[in-house]
C-alpha cells in the first residue's frame, strides 16, 4: 500500500475489462474523427470534401460498436434501455448529476447525428441512390447545423471519458484534474492518425492532408505537455506508475508521441518519409496510453 494523503487507497475497484478499454479507444475515434471531418467541412474547400467523407465513414460505425461494447459489459444486455427511460413510466430519464446519465445521452445524440452525417456522406460519394439526403451535408445550411451540433456533442464525448474517471474516488483517476484534457487531446491526436493512415491507403492527396498532418503535429505537442503537467500533478500519488504499468506509460509517450513527431521532422527535413508508419505509432499509443490508464489505478 502506498502512503498518500487521499481517501482514494480505500476504495472497491470497478473491475473493468477490455471491453471498457476498447470503448474508451473507439469512443475517442468516433468524436474525434467526426470533430476533425466537421472542421474540414465547415472550411467549406470542396477539394478537401473526401477527407471529410473518411471521418463520416469511421465516426457512425465506431459508435454502434461503442454502445454494443457497453451493452454488453452490462451483465444483462437487454436491460441497456434502463440507462435512459424510466422502467415503470417509460418516459425518457435524465439524470443531469449522474455522469454515467449523461454520457448516455450524449453518446446517443452523438450517435444520431454520426448517422445522418454517414447518410450525407454516402448521397455526396454517390453510394446511395437518393440524392436529397445530399441536403444533410455541408454546404447546405443544414448539413452546417448537422455538421455544428454533431461536432459539439463528438467534443463532449471525446473528453467525457476523462472526465468520468476524474468524479470518482480511485486512485491516479482523481488526484487531478487533467484526464479529461488528456483524453480530449489524444482523441484529436489519435483520430488525425487514423484519417491520414485511410486516405493514404485510398491514394488520396488533398491538400487538406498536409493541413491534417500538420494538425496532428501540433496537437501531439499539446498532448505531450498535458502529459508532463498530469504527471506533475499526481505529485506523491505518481509513485503508483513506479512498477510496470509506468514502463508501460513511458513506451506509450515514447511511440505514441515523441516518435511521430521525430519522425514527421526528418520527414520535412529530408523531403521523403512513409507518414503512414507514424499514423500507425500514434495509433498504438493512444491505445496503449487508456491501458495504461484504466487498467493501472485497479491494480494500486
Amino acid at each position: 500500500m502506498i502512503d498518500a494523503p487521499s481517501s482514494t487507497w480505500f476504495t472497491r475497484s470497478p473491475h473493468w475489462e477490455w471491453l471498457i478499454l476498447m470503448y474508451f479507444f473507439f469512443g475517442g475515434l468516433a468524436s474525434g474523427c467526426y470533430f476533425v471531418s466537421a472542421m474540414i467541412d465547415l472550411l467549406d474547400k470542396p477539394e478537401d470534401r473526401p477527407l471529410a467523407r473518411i471521418g463520416y465513414y469511421v465516426a457512425f460505425p465506431l459508435v454502434l460498436l461503442c454502445g454494443l461494447l457497453l451493452t454488453i459489459d452490462l451483465g444483462r444486455p437487454l436491460r441497456f434501455w434502463h440507462m435512459l427511460i424510466q422502467r415503470n413510466t417509460f418516459r425518457p430519464m435524465f439524470k443531469i448529476w449522474s455522469p454515467m446519465s449523461t454520457g448516455s445521452w450524449a453518446l446517443l445524440i452523438f450517435g444520431f447525428f454520426a448517422f445522418v452525417s454517414f447518410l450525407g456522406a454516402l448521397a455526396e460519394h454517390g453510394k446511395i441512390p437518393w440524392p436529397g439526403l445530399r441536403r444533410l451535408h455541408p454546404p447546405t445550411m443544414l448539413g452546417r447545423v448537422i455538421a455544428v451540433l454533431g461536432g459539439v456533442f463528438g467534443f463532449f464525448v471525446a473528453g467525457y471519458t476523462g472526465v468520468l474517471l476524474a468524479v470518482t474516488n480511485r486512485p491516479i483517476w482523481s488526484d487531478t484534474p487533467l484526464l479529461g484534457m488528456l483524453f480530449l487531446v489524444s482523441a484529436a491526436s489519435t483520430s488525425a492518425a487514423l484519417m491520414i493512415l485511410l486516405a493514404h491507403r485510398a491514394g488520396w492527396t488533398t491538400p487538406g492532408l498536409a493541413k491534417l498532418h500538420r494538425m496532428d503535429d501540433w496537437v501531439l505537442t499539446l498532448e505531450l505537455l498535458v502529459l508532463i503537467a498530469l504527471i506533475v500533478s499526481l505529485g506523491p500519488v505518481l509513485r503508483a506508475w513506479l512498477n510496470a504499468w509506468g514502463v508501460l506509460l513511458v513506451v506509450s509517450i515514447v511511440l505514441g508521441v515523441v516518435a511521430p513527431l521525430m519522425f514527421s521532422w526528418r520527414a520535412r527535413r529530408l523531403r521523403h518519409a512513409n507518414m503512414a508508419i507514424a499514423a500507425v505509432f500514434v495509433l498504438i499509443g493512444g491505445f496503449l496510453l487508456r491501458l495504461v490508464i484504466v487498467f493501472s489505478s485497479s491494480s494500486v
